[in-house]
């Protein structure tokens, strides 16, 4: 027993630091997977709301600490924000004393934020992995105080000299599911099955229940009787969205599969011949990797754009077509299905551009990056 004591001790500990959303989890699970291939034991750290969805990550321990999102400019929603961070911070501390991690990674979201901070305050090295485009809140919190910073798309920084200094560009990791979906495009053959893949981010999208079942009827009664018997969907839907939608499909005699979540969203991506989404880094990431078109409706009205910006790279790239939430109607997406429909070659184009922009690799070199900061040994078993 003495022994196995020593030997965990001597095992080098990674401290992963995650929010809550697929967009932060998915690459952090992708890290711990390969770290955990390399012997490293990993740890993850996130705040109480977040420990909801992490359940099944592959981590040795899941420490809870306070943390809370700037909601407000209000005084008091200030202060509560401040105090949750604060309390974090202490606890934080007290955390990096007793486990004394090799090096702390964080992944974005306000979780992120006392992990990393209390890291510095005991001198442990920190990385934080920027997926987006453009830098997060909280990443741009923590830019100028970690030792480095991993981004998922280049050149993000080229106006920021400081934090491109110390900026490694590694793409983002995705999860092993999405690397074992990964598959030759085929599109659809004329007169042959449509197969829609229709979701929203880890939490659902209210617009593309709003949007598609109604684009479908406006398709299938409109532009183009025959596609009636060749559309299949999958679609992920808010479960007060569920029924309605169903009810349109069912009437229009369009095969679709409706659901409030998909746990094996990269097999059915794979399967898909086009991928309507909106554009979070993940979502993004695992397109170009197992190489499908898509249609990206980025989420409106957010401070620092980050969902127009990776959908914009995919688009400019040739991987994808951006349709701004304002553009994305009835009317619109009819008209975008029929003539992708009627001309499939277009939709292996941009299924091959997509592809071109993915990097399978992207975890194996955010590992490499973190066993060269935190001086492990790349022989650790």
């Amino acid at each position: 027993m003495a022994g196995e004591n020593r030997a965990a001790r001597d095992t080098p500990l990674v401290l992963l630091a995650a929010g809550g959303t697929g967009g932060h989890l998915f690459p952090a699970e992708a890290l711990a997977d390969v770290l955990s291939r390399h012997g490293i034991a990993v740890d993850l750290a996130t705040d109480r709301r977040a420990a909801r969805y992490a359940g099944h990550f592959p981590a040795r321990k899941l420490h809870v600490l306070p943390a809370d999102t700037v909601r407000g400019r209000s005084p008091l929603a200030l202060a509560r924000t401040a105090l949750a961070l604060g309390s974090g911070l202490w606890q934080g501390y007290r955390l990096m004393r007793r486990l004394r991690p090799a090096i702390v990674v964080g992944f974005g979201g306000y979780p992120t934020v006392p992990p990393i901070l209390a890291a510095r305050l005991a001198g442990v090295p920190t990385l934080i992995h920027e997926s987006n485009a453009v830098m997060g809140r909280a990443n741009a919190m923590l830019g100028a105080r970690v030792t480095a910073i991993a981004t998922g798309y280049p050149d993000i920084f080229r106006n920021a000299p400081a934090l491109a200094a110390k900026a490694h560009h590694t793409g983002n990791p995705v999860r092993p599911a999405v690397i074992a979906a990964v598959s030759p495009y085929v599109p659809p053959e004329p007169g042959g099955r449509f197969n829609l893949l229709v979701f929203g981010g880890s939490q659902g999208a209210r617009v593309m229940s709003e949007v598609v079942p109604p684009g479908i009827a406006h398709l299938v009664e409109t532009l183009d009787l025959s596609l009636r018997a060749r559309l299949s969907i999958v679609q992920q839907a808010r479960p007060e969205d569920i029924e309605a939608a169903r009810a349109t499909y069912a009437r229009l005699g369009v095969a679709a599969e409706l659901a409030p979540f998909f746990n094996d969203l990269p097999a059915r991506m794979a399967k898909a011949h086009l991928v309507i989404a909106r554009s979070g880094a993940s979502t993004v990431a695992e397109l170009s990797v197992i190489g499908r078109p898509s249609l990206l409706v980025p989420l409106p009205g957010a401070i620092d754009q980050d969902q127009l910006a990776n959908a914009t790279a995919l688009a400019t790239g040739g991987g994808a077509v951006l349709l701004p939430q304002s553009h994305f109607t009835p009317e619109s997406l009819a008209g975008i299905l029929a003539r992708h429909a009627a001309a499939p070659e277009g939709l292996a184009t941009m299924a091959a551009a997509a592809q071109r922009m993915g990097r399978a690799d992207a975890a194996e070199r955010l590992a490499a990056l973190v066993l060269e900061i935190a001086r492990i040994p790349r022989s650790t078993s």
